[in-house]
């Protein structure tokens, strides 16, 4: 018999991240913090209403690619232009300073004696604190109005060059464990996917300047449809042929269709209605959902505390350093740092990698998920702290 339980998951779900997201509204936060504690609230960590199931983690990851691919279409492909070469220094910077710390952190914590693989479990912990996802930043600089303006536009630039580097250094250190990692195999992967990003995204972006032209008096709804579709397929294709996150896909292929203007808005309205409707909040509330905090004893409760510290300072200082760098404001390098903490989802599959390949013991996962759940929560509570005294862009949503 068919159970119907999910109704009612999505109902708790839908119902407590709104009304959480209104009260976290009421005091002055981004409303995405109001969902990100509903989940805490509702996952095994207090409540323990709802554990993430393969229908909740399908939904929160169509979720998650959605809110990408509406950050590609709202990018200012001019700004991004400008913006390039300082997004790869923030992302050079902001991936040397994490695993130097988190390296650091874990060699001073942990003596290793007769561990041969002690150094490299100790790079891995830095490997895990140079992940980014950038998920709840986009969120949370589209309720202030700067997503279109020269910090969103670095901190999005940034984070899928930092994607990237973190997929490079992933594997080179998984090679040590594992023989069958060919490094120069994932470069050219890595160099095909822009490869095949230039390709399709000329045949793409002729055809959609054609509907454009075709429906240029009245928007056809097919035409949203399609967009859809072009999103999940390259999606797809990035994690599945080229092992680059799908949610870099998705933001490519919003990057792809931005330039038109007229198809740009209408997508983007229907995509937003569809987002914000069912898989955006389940994505939020499933970050809190799936974290579990058991099992942290007292000396690993101060090694998730030391970890969590580093993971916080390090992209701060490390990304905003790099914004310095590209002639940046302290005001604005500080907002790129701020807004490359949160590890979300990407720290957690690193470290499920990691743990593949025998780097990141299973006591290991308690202070990684402290450090997710807490950077998650605290990154748009910083944003706002350090943006909110700013105009809005005149591209802010109402």
């Amino acid at each position: 018999m068919t159970s119907y339980t999910f109704l009612l998951v999505l109902a708790i779900i839908l119902l407590s991240t709104k009304v959480l997201g209104l009260a976290s509204g009421k005091v002055k936060m981004p409303q995405v913090v109001g969902a990100l504690v509903a989940g805490l609230i509702l996952g095994p960590s207090v409540l323990n209403l709802v554990i993430e199931d393969s229908f909740i983690s399908v939904i929160s990851e169509i979720g998650v690619i959605m809110l990408m691919f509406a950050a590609g279409l709202e990018t200012d492909l001019q700004e991004l232009k400008k913006t390039g070469l300082a997004s790869f220094v923030i992302a050079c910077a902001g991936v040397i300073v994490p695993l130097l710390g988190g390296t650091g952190l874990y060699l001073v914590f942990f003596n290793g004696e007769g561990d041969p693989q002690h150094f490299l479990k100790a790079i891995f912990v830095g490997v895990i604190l140079t992940a980014t996802s950038v998920s709840i930043t986009v969120e949370t600089l589209r309720e202030l109005g700067k997503l279109k303006g020269r910090v969103g536009t670095a901190i999005l630039g940034a984070a899928v060059i930092d994607d990237i580097l973190g997929i490079v250094v992933l594997t080179v250190v998984s090679s040590f464990t594992n023989p069958d990692v060919q490094i120069g195999m994932v470069l050219l992967k890595i160099v095909l996917f822009f490869v095949f990003i230039a390709i399709v995204g000329f045949l793409v972006y002729k055809y959609f300047k054609h509907l454009s032209t075709s429906f240029a008096k009245k928007m056809h709804r097919r035409v949203a449809i399609y967009a859809l579709a072009f999103c999940f397929l390259l999606s797809y294709c990035a994690e599945q042929f080229f092992g680059v996150a799908d949610i870099t896909g998705a933001y490519f292929a919003g990057l792809l269709l931005c330039n038109l203007s007229n198809i740009r808005d209408y997508v983007a309205r229907k995509i937003d209605i569809c987002s914000y409707m069912l898989f955006a909040p389940v994505f939020f509330a499933s970050v809190g959902i799936k974290t579990n905090l058991a099992g942290l004893t007292p000396a690993l409760l101060l090694f998730a505390v030391l970890l969590l510290v580093i993971a916080i300072l390090s992209k701060i200082i490390g990304c905003g350093l790099g914004a310095k760098l590209c002639k940046f404001s302290s005001k604005e390098a500080l907002s790129v740092g701020v807004g490359m903490v949160s590890r979300g989802e990407v720290a957690l599959i690193v470290a499920q990698k990691g743990a593949a390949v025998g780097l990141v013991p299973d006591t290991l996962f308690a202070p990684v998920i402290l450090v997710v759940i807490v950077t998650t929560l605290i990154t748009p509570i910083l944003l706002k702290m350090v943006m909110s005294d700013k105009q809005p862009d005149a591209a802010a949503k109402t």
